[in-house]
């Protein structure tokens, strides 16, 4: 008989489970229309997300709730009048409320689907505010499209996206305006299936969240450019009296402020280099959302991509634009700054050469006095080794009468002489060696 094969038997990896899980976690959730989804934003640090979920659970001691998801990132819970999401993502957590409506219930313009829900649980939310708005969702029999296409005033100073999405399945309207502190949105389901509403709903608050987070940048871009312009000038300037200096001083006086503007760069790049980066990733998943729609254009109005594309890529673009130009800014100081070095080393290099010059040349004095010093020490020595044989031949002269000293002192000058030269150059010969050989 066959053994089975039995997972247990092997060591799993520790985040095997963990990995899978999260592929199939934040999926989208079956709605039916009509419905009405109220989706808030908190910007966050990275230490509140025990915080948020402490607080989550914290509206199951006031209603009985059931858990549909349950893990630390994010979880969803059944309120019995309303479904609530949470989520935790790296700068932000959403709360995503599900409400259903009776059809043909109008709806008050200060009605949420968290309604239920006291105010000092919202109080107790960390972090701040960014993303509040409201998605209403529709079926064309409830609501037909050509009643709210009627009900649109173009007289009332603002520009309404209307399109089809999920090729002709539904319609969405709305004027990305705060009404109440709330953005709103209007999707019209005609014909579609299975989780298309959940797909749709979600996408929506999506990127309505990861819009207003990629435009968290363009302020940081607006300051930075005023930086940057400010930086160039300085910079120009610098050049300019690179091309005027006319000593070591004041090269190393420009060096000293490219250094200083050389530091500032940097601290702006690190400063903003997260956020820029962070508003690139946003406005790249924003367009991916919006593509994921498959939006079919209705005749007189924007889509949401042409909406996007005015409205909203201008400022991506500024803040892509901010980030190259400090990135520009930093090369050209560091070239400026090594050319300058460059400047600056050559000039000392001058400068040791000729103090080497110098320093040769008085090497070569100090080597003509030293052989002007050692002949007359051949002389000093000649002299008083002669006087010493002069005394010791006027002792002697009573030995050998026939020798004169003056005549043993001349004969031994000569002999004093060479002998002194011959130690003296010996001397110096050795010392030569001594000095040149290995240390």
């Amino acid at each position: 008989m066959h053994v089975r094969f039995n997972l247990t038997d092997i060591t799993p990896h520790p985040l095997r489970e963990h990995l899978n899980n999260e592929f199939h976690a934040r999926a989208p959730i079956p709605l039916a229309s009509p419905m009405l989804v109220s989706h808030l934003a908190f910007q966050h640090d990275d230490l509140s997300a025990l915080k948020e979920r402490d607080n989550v659970l914290s509206l199951c001691q006031t209603c009985t709730c059931t858990f549909l998801e349950n893990s630390p990132s994010h979880l969803m819970l059944d309120a019995g009048t309303f479904k609530m999401r949470w989520e935790s993502h790296t700068e932000y957590s959403s709360y995503t409320f599900f409400r259903p409506l009776v059809v043909g219930e109008p709806l008050h313009p200060d009605t949420t689907a968290f309604d239920s829900i006291l105010s000092d649980w919202f109080a107790a939310i960390p972090g701040k505010l960014i993303v509040a708005t409201h998605i209403e969702l529709r079926s064309t029999a409830d609501m037909s499209p050509e009643s709210v296409l009627a009900g649109l005033s173009p007289t009332a100073g603002r520009q309404t996206v209307v399109s089809r999405i999920a090729n002709g399945a539904a319609w969405i309207f709305t004027d990305f305006m705060f009404d109440n502190g709330f953005s709103r949105f209007l999707i019209l389901d005609d014909s579609l299936v299975g989780r298309q509403p959940g797909r749709a709903v979600q996408r929506i608050y999506e990127i309505e969240t990861y819009r207003m987070m990629a435009l968290l940048g363009y302020p940081i871009a607006i300051e930075v450019n005023r930086w940057l312009h400010q930086a160039e000038g300085r910079l120009a300037e610098l050049m300019g009296h690179i091309e005027r200096a006319d000593s070591p001083e004041d090269e190393r006086a420009v060096l000293a402020d490219l250094s200083k503007i050389a530091s500032e760069v940097e601290h702006s790049v690190a400063r903003t280099t997260f956020r820029f980066g962070a508003s690139l990733a946003y406005n790249n998943l924003v367009l991916q959302r919006i593509n994921e729609l498959r939006e079919i254009r209705v005749p007189g109005y924007p889509t949401l991509h042409e909406f996007m594309q005015r409205r909203f890529l201008p400022a991506m673009n500024t803040c892509a634009a901010m980030a190259s130009r400090q990135v520009d800014l930093s090369g050209r100081v560091a070239r400026n700054s090594q050319l300058l070095r460059t400047r600056v080393d050559i000039e000392l290099e001058r400068q040791n050469q000729e103090l080497l010059a110098q320093m040769n040349n008085r090497a070569k004095v100090q080597l003509r006095l030293q052989e002007t010093v050692e002949g007359l020490s051949i002389a000093a020595i000649t002299y008083y080794a002669s006087q010493l044989v002069y005394y010791t031949s006027k002792g002697s002269k009573y030995l050998f009468p026939i020798l004169s000293p003056e005549i043993i002192t001349a004969i031994s000058i000569p002999i004093i002489a060479t002998l002194a030269l011959f130690g003296i150059k010996r001397m110096r010969k050795a010392l030569s060696e001594e000095t040149e050989g290995p240390l």
